[in-house]
């Protein structure tokens, strides 16, 4: 879970954001990790604590730890938009420079395939 805690509060969004990600604005879109266990709760935990203390941000963290609660996947359309809509506006301005930051700050764990949900899901 570190590379993932190092992944989630430097590349995927500003952690200080509270319900919000960027241009989305709402309680859907707050920051929150769902911890599969106790370990994962604990180590989450205390990557904030190190965050906060160390003064990384400019101001407190605002992602909330949330275990025992259900993770829901977006909607369909939702799913693999960046690889269906590589042009869209959106993806332009919000996705693609954190794929960027990505790949210089975690080259190692940058892989340039996507994986995508739709290959994941099982076949009739």
């Amino acid at each position: 879970m570190g590379a993932s805690c190092r992944i989630y509060f430097s590349v995927a969004h500003d952690p200080t954001e509270i319900n919000r990600q960027g241009p989305d604005v709402g309680s859907q879109y707050r920051s929150a990790i769902f911890p599969a266990n106790q370990e994962q709760a604990n180590i989450a935990g205390a990557y904030v604590a190190q965050l906060n203390q160390a003064r990384v941000f400019p101001a407190g963290i605002a992602t909330r730890i949330e275990p025992g609660r259900e993770f829901y996947p977006a909607e369909a359309y939702h799913q693999d938009y960046l690889t269906r809509n590589p042009t869209n506006r959106y993806i332009a301005v919000n996705d693609l420079p954190k794929i960027e930051d990505l790949k210089r700050l975690f080259p190692e764990l940058y892989c340039a395939a996507p994986v995508l949900v739709a290959a994941s899901r099982p076949s009739n």
